[in-house]
């Protein structure tokens, strides 16, 4: 379980990585783009994200994590007022998560902690967590390079790419090592 710990702080950090990196390539107004009144833009996504991680985080092993002070649907109004903003949202959601999961031991792992009052081991709630940041960072993501266009700096191995990739992948010893030592 140990193992465990260390490999989801990690995976965690690979989420957070893949939101800065594509952050670092789009304008405010492109953080604000929406295809249609419907749709979320990448704020709005981001304003979810960290409202998410505030309330589920937030003392996270002993209250519940849907905390009576969050207003979800407001996370999907947009009101930031610059780029800054956003990502300053998007920071106070990990720091939260990070300052939750950093401390926990195996022997935490099979508590029971509570979402809307269904039960979940601590792991079944990072598992959970994690599935859901994926799914909307990869959203991020997509429009991120949809908005970017040609202009795109890829995030993972670029097209046309992948035999290099592997060939410097396989010129190395086998060993134990998590994937995303080498980002």
């Amino acid at each position: 379980m140990e193992s465990y710990l260390t490999s989801i702080i990690k995976q965690f950090k690979f989420y957070k990585s893949l939101g800065d990196k594509t952050f670092d390539q789009l304008s405010f107004d492109e953080m604000l783009w929406q295809s249609d009144e419907n749709s979320n833009s990448i704020s709005i996504i981001v304003k979810h994200i960290a409202g998410n991680m505030l309330s589920r985080w937030t003392n996270f092993l002993t209250e519940d994590g849907e905390k009576e002070w969050r207003i979800r649907d407001d996370e999907f109004i947009s009101n930031f007022n610059s780029k800054e903003a956003v990502i300053a949202a998007w920071e106070s959601g990990w720091f939260c998560l990070f300052k939750a999961i950093k401390p926990l031991k195996p022997e935490d792992l099979e508590n029971i902690i509570y979402i809307r009052n269904g039960g979940h081991t601590v792991t079944e709630a990072i598992n959970r967590q994690l599935a859901h940041y994926a799914y909307h960072i990869g959203q991020i993501v997509f429009l991120g390079k949809l908005l970017k266009g040609e202009n795109w700096k890829s995030l993972s191995i670029p097209k046309g790419d992948s035999s290099k990739y592997n060939q410097d992948k396989f010129s190395k010893d086998k060993g134990r090592r998590h994937f995303t030592d080498d980002l």
